[in-house]
């Protein structure tokens, strides 16, 4: 299958122009287009791998809760509350 290509036009700070020139420089890519698509493509991995691992941890929880395996909400947010103040300070 084909990809459709549609052109479009994006602006960039001057750190991500910067990044981009210093890639192609480099030799790593030939063009702008090619930095870009490698970024999208590795975030749309990321951004998968992350669903992926929420999907997971939800399944685990849930499995967790068939089995009675749970902690109170009350204690959850007491440790929570102990847990700020301890570490930054904050009284929740």
């Amino acid at each position: 299958m084909v990809a459709t290509i549609v052109k479009v036009s994006l602006s960039l700070t001057p750190q991500q122009e910067r990044f981009v020139r210093e890639q192609i420089d480099r030799g790593l890519y030939t063009n702008a287009e090619q930095v870009i698509s490698e970024a999208l493509t590795l975030l749309e991995s990321v951004r998968d791998r992350e669903v992926e691992t929420l999907r997971e941890r939800i399944e685990i929880g849930t499995e967790q809760i068939k089995k009675g395996q749970v902690t109170d909400g009350e204690v959850v947010f007491d440790r929570l509350s102990e847990r700020l103040k301890n570490e930054f300070g904050l009284e929740a």
